[in-house]
């Protein structure tokens, strides 16, 4: 048995191999070709930057959580439109732009940040203004002060 043991792993390992080749991934293959995975929305995603309602509404609420996390001392001054904002598709935003915090130094900072949030009720527009029907995935660049 002893002589055998490198031709059993061979063997063993040919087998697994070409089982994989010959019926996993063809598997594999049929699920991801299906419309399993498909999301079907009005949103479509967009690698330019984009003004619609939606977004101008995205942008609001990402400075309010923004003014919300960094409390009611602060003194913040946004911008009345981000500098860019882009679909990702199933409307998810990313909202790039920037803000003014005055210090208690009298010193007016500018800081960029990212924030992506996504509307929750899909083409169901009426409750946009409702902050309960968006959730921010994350927000970047003002924690840092």
């Amino acid at each position: 048995m002893h002589k055998y043991r490198t031709l059993i792993f061979i063997a063993g390992l040919t087998v697994l191999l070409l089982s994989q080749y010959k019926l996993i991934m063809p598997f594999v293959y049929k699920i991801v070709a299906s419309d399993l995975f498909l999301v079907n929305s009005k949103d479509q995603a967009s690698q330019v930057a984009i003004t619609t309602p939606l977004s101008n509404i995205a942008f609001t609420h990402c400075n309010n959580y923004i003014k919300s996390e960094l409390g009611p001392d602060t003194t913040i001054i946004f911008p009345e439109k981000p500098l860019n904002a882009w679909t990702l598709g199933n409307y998810q935003y990313l909202i790039s732009a920037e803000f003014s915090i005055t210090n208690d130094k009298s010193s007016n900072e500018k800081k960029k940040y990212a924030c992506r949030i996504t509307y929750n009720n899909g083409d169901n527009e009426e409750g946009a203004l409702d902050f309960d029907n968006w959730s921010i995935i994350g927000v970047s660049g003002f924690k840092d002060m």
